[in-house]
C-alpha cells in the first residue's frame, strides 16, 4: 500500500497593516511615478491582467462600492481595491473613497497586506498623471492650471511639481472656501505662489499644463481654452455619464487613455464627446503604457494639444500597494495582525 505523504503545516499568516500616514511617508511622489509607469508598461506588454472593475450602486444617497482586482507577471503580484463611494463624505471633511487594497503573496496565494486605500488612490492617480505629463507634455511647460481643490489637487500639484519646472499655479474650484483652504496650504508646503481664480476659464487660458481634479458632471474646460501645445491630465469624472471636458476640448487633443476598455466603458469625456458627434471611436490613439514602452509616439509636435484620460486601474493600486508593502517590511513599518 502507498504511503500517504502529510504536508509539515504551513507558518501562520502575519498580515501587515500600513495606514494612510505610513502610505505617504513610505512612498515619495516620485519614486511612485516610477512605480505605476512600470506597471502600466507591464499592461501594456501583456503583463499584468486589469480586467474591468465591478461598481455596485448603493440604496445610500449616490453612493457605491467598487471592486478593482489586478495582477502582474513580474514582480509577481496580485491583489484588490475594494472602495465605497460617498461624494457626501466632503460635506463631512473626510474623503469620499474609502476602503482597502488587499495584496496577496503569488506562491501560496496567502495575504500579505491590508493597505489604506483613499490614501493609495490619491497618491497613484496623480503618479499616473505625472508620468503621462513626463511622456506627453512639451518639456518647458511651466504654467499649471489645476480645477478641482481636493485631495487630487493637492497630490496633482506635487506630481506636477516632480515632472515639470512650474513656475505658475492658477487653481480654480466652486467651493471658494475649500479653494481658499488649497491655495494657501499648497503656497506654504511648495513655496510657490498657487492663485485662486473666480472662473475656469481664468485658470484655463494660457496654461501649458492642465489638470482637471473636480467632482464636475458637465464639462468646465472648453476646447477654444486650450494654449496651443498644452498638455491635459484629465481626471475627475469616471462615469460614461460625467464630464469635465467638452466635445471640442477632445477634439482638438490627441487622445491617450490608460486602457481602452474601461475608457469606452466609463469615461464621459470620451463616450458623450463621440455621442455628439464631436469624435469617433477612432479619435482615441492609444494607451499610455504603449506610449512608456515606445510602442507608440506620444507628442508629435510642439503646437500639438495632448490629453491623457485617467480612469484609474487596479494595476495601478496593486503596484503602489507592494511597493508601499515591501519599503514597510524593510523599515519595521505597519502593524502585523495574525489571521491564521
Amino acid at each position: 500500500m502507498a504511503r500517504v505523504r502529510h504536508h509539515e503545516p504551513m507558518e501562520p499568516t502575519d498580515v501587515l497593516v500600513i495606514d494612510a500616514h505610513t502610505v505617504r511617508r513610505l512612498l515619495p511622489m516620485a519614486e511612485c511615478i516610477e512605480v505605476v509607469a512600470e506597471a502600466l508598461g507591464a499592461l501594456a506588454r501583456d503583463r499584468a491582467i486589469n480586467p474591468l472593475r465591478s461598481i455596485l450602486g448603493l440604496p445610500f444617497g449616490g453612493s457605491a462600492l467598487a471592486v478593482m482586482p489586478g495582477a502582474q507577471v513580474e514582480p509577481a503580484t496580485f491583489g484588490v481595491k475594494v472602495i465605497s463611494v460617498f461624494p457626501q463624505n466632503r460635506e463631512a471633511g473626510m474623503e469620499s473613497h474609502q476602503g482597502v487594497v488587499l495584496l496577496f503573496e503569488a506562491e501560496h496565494g496567502r495575504p500579505v497586506a491590508i493597505v489604506d486605500a483613499s490614501e493609495v488612490t490619491a497618491l497613484r492617480t496623480a503618479a499616473v498623471s505625472g508620468a503621462a505629463t513626463r511622456a506627453l507634455a512639451r518639456p518647458d511647460a511651466d504654467d499649471l492650471a489645476i480645477l478641482g481643490s481636493g485631495t487630487q489637487a493637492r497630490t496633482h500639484l506635487e506630481a506636477m511639481l516632480a515632472v515639470r519646472p512650474v513656475r505658475r499655479v492658477r487653481a480654480w474650484s466652486p467651493t471658494r472656501s475649500r479653494l481658499a483652504g488649497f491655495a494657501a496650504e499648497a503656497t506654504e508646503r511648495h513655496g510657490i505662489a498657487v492663485e485662486a481664480v473666480a472662473e475656469p476659464r481664468d485658470a484655463v487660458e494660457g496654461a501649458s499644463l492642465v489638470c482637471t481634479v473636480s467632482g464636475a458632471a458637465a464639462p468646465i474646460v472648453r476646447g477654444e481654452w486650450l494654449a496651443s501645445g498644452c498638455h491635459v491630465n484629465a481626471v475627475g469624472s469616471a462615469m460614461p455619464t460625467a464630464r469635465e471636458l467638452d466635445g471640442e476640448a477632445v477634439r482638438r487633443s490627441r487622445l491617450i487613455v490608460d486602457r481602452r476598455e474601461s475608457a469606452m466603458h466609463e469615461s464621459g469625456d470620451i463616450l458623450l464627446a463621440i455621442a455628439e458627434g464631436a469624435i469617433g471611436p477612432d479619435h482615441l490613439a492609444g494607451e499610455l503604457g504603449e506610449v512608456l514602452i515606445g510602442a507608440l509616439p506620444g507628442r508629435t509636435d510642439a503646437d500639438q494639444v495632448t490629453l491623457f484620460k485617467s480612469l484609474g486601474l487596479a494595476v495601478e493600486d496593486v503596484a503602489t500597494a507592494r511597493a508601499v508593502y515591501e519599503a514597510a517590511m524593510a523599515t519595521g513599518a505597519g502593524t502585523k495582525v495574525r489571521l491564521a
